[in-house]
């Protein structure tokens, strides 16, 4: 199947003109997952993203497919049932990029071994038919088997159970592809800076593209803001006297060695002095600490990590891990920030639900914020359903809860151990393409699972336009070894200039942002 996100055809859709039947703003889980949506029910439908797809929370997950175990203890029960199923329809429609991951929350007081057994034997019952596998006790020594590095004193046992996994980035790419596959189009770095208005109600918009400076009016029947915590930016430009709507919080994780945890299994721990979940992955061969939850005034493309978040979770760490982990054992840091609907009453963002919300203005915006990743399918079909009413169009049926995603293999026909295993079906074209030069197979560093070649793969095939975009999202070189990524970007800036048409000037350019970038990665 051709993979059809190829950025000079949009461009070429954009200035042909003509009225788009939806057109989606902010390219993130939500809005690529509504572009699927719509092609797929067979919609003409356009995507517009400022910066690169998943730029912002979208690809600084905590890296789970999963239904919130910690909303099922805030009693949001039908957020946790959604989740769950939405989660189990995940891994079947796109299994190269997602797993099945076992977890261990070790218990050190008796009473906890009910409780939270209990709180995670009605996950597995809210999951029913999609359910990934049950919860189960664990003895004393069960748990030191499975956790080689966890604290043992006091330790009296713990809780097995499952959820699921994944590479967020690599998930919102392949949803892009997928829509594209469908006929839908989709641009990155084209930013929206207006909304065109007919007798008071939305008809389009108008969009710059950041690589040329052209500028376009796009009409369309429905438009959709799906830009995230941007999201007020969009609907002030509806109307400007809107109060804020979103509650802003970070989180951030940490990325060690894969020693820190030494097990396939993750550490769950459901109560931190703050009152959030503490967890401890594997990931991609690493292991991943997180998360915090700090309120913060203003949304930024690139957060920062706070002093006190960093040895947060370092103390927290040192508290349940043999091995306490310092501040140069962080191979990367990244933080992400929550779009979190303001609700009267709450008490700190830890008590805002992640429950999405869907508004429809009075002159026809359709704006979407909140949830999470794992709901990003229910969310686009609820957002398509709303866009498709504003428009007048008569309704059709999603299509989406059993559509296999761009790429999609069984899973029992995916290795493992395969660096390529996350392209799916497409293995075997980055195969052919690594093949083309020498040294295309050779590692684009000692310390990334990542070839080189992957990045003239990534310019042709996946619209990647900078080296941040190879680097930080269609692979996770900057997560993984925020030291390592920046002393492979000249090699990668090098091949992208190849690839894209650019000279050594924007080599050193895209060298010199990179690098500067990959220091807020670094603690």
């Amino acid at each position: 199947m051709n993979m059809g996100l190829n950025r000079a055809s949009g461009i070429a859709a954009l200035a042909a003109g003509g009225v788009w039947d939806l057109v989606i703003i902010g390219g993130g889980a939500t809005g690529l997952g509504t572009a699927l949506d719509a092609a797929a029910r067979g919609y003409r439908t356009l995507l517009l993203e400022g910066h690169d797809f998943a730029k912002g929370t979208s690809s600084r997950a905590t890296k789970l497919v999963h239904g919130g175990v910690r909303y099922l203890a805030q009693g949001n029960i039908p957020l946790v049932r959604h989740a769950l199923h939405e989660r189990g329809r995940l891994l079947a429609n796109a299994p190269q990029v997602t797993r099945r991951q076992g977890f261990v929350v070790p218990c050190y007081r008796w009473w906890d071994m009910a409780f939270y057994g209990a709180g995670l034997f009605a996950y597995d019952l809210l999951a029913g038919k999609l359910g990934l596998g049950r919860s189960r006790l664990l003895s004393r020594a069960e748990v030191m088997r499975r956790l080689p590095t966890v604290k043992t004193e006091g330790l009296v046992g713990g809780i097995h159970y499952y959820d699921g996994q994944f590479d967020d980035s690599r998930l919102a790419i392949t949803i892009a592809a997928s829509a594209a596959d469908h006929g839908a189009t989709l641009l990155n770095y084209v930013r929206v800076t207006g909304l065109l208005k007919e007798d008071g109600r939305i008809a389009g918009i108008t969009a710059r593209d950041m690589e040329t400076g052209s500028d376009y009016r796009i009409q369309a029947k429905a438009v959709v803001n799906a830009a995230g915590i941007f999201m007020d930016d969009i609907r002030h430009m509806d109307r400007p006297d809107l109060a804020e709507g979103l509650s802003l919080s970070q989180g951030i994780h940490l990325v060690l060695d894969p020693g820190f945890l030494a097990s396939d299994d993750a550490i769950l721990i459901p109560k931190t002095d703050d009152g959030r979940v503490l967890f401890v992955l594997p990931w991609l061969g690493r292991t991943v600490i997180g998360t915090t939850d700090t309120p913060i005034p203003t949304a930024s493309m690139e957060p920062r990590a706070q002093e006190a978040e960093i040895q947060f979770l370092l103390d927290h760490a040192a508290h349940y891990l043999t091995r306490a982990p310092a501040r140069s054992d962080v191979l990367s840091v990244f933080t992400g920030i929550r779009p979190l609907v303001k609700v009267k009453g709450a008490s700190g963002t830890s008590a805002v639900p992640r429950d999405h919300v869907l508004m429809v203005s009075d002159s026809g915006l359709v704006t979407i914020t909140g949830g999470k990743w794992t709901t990003y399918r229910e969310m686009a079909e609820q957002t398509v359903d709303a866009a498709l009413r504003v428009g007048g169009f008569t309704p059709t049926p999603s299509p989406t809860r059993e559509l296999r995603l761009h790429g999609w293999t069984p899973r029992d026909g995916i290795d493992g151990t395969d660096p390529l295993a996350a392209y799916g079906a497409d293995a075997p074209k980055v195969r052919a393409v690594l093949a083309e030069q020498p040294g295309w197979t050779a590692p684009m560093h000692p310390d990334l699972p990542y070839a080189l070649g992957e990045a003239a793969y990534a310019a042709r095939h996946l619209m990647a336009r900078t080296v941040e975009d190879v680097l930080s999202r269609r692979t996770r070189a900057l997560l993984l070894n925020a030291q390592a990524a920046v002393a492979a970007a000249p090699a990668v800036a090098q091949l992208l200039a190849t690839e894209l048409g650019r000279d050594a000037k924007w080599i050193d350019a895209q060298v010199a942002e990179f690098t500067k970038l990959a220091g807020i990665y670094r603690v």
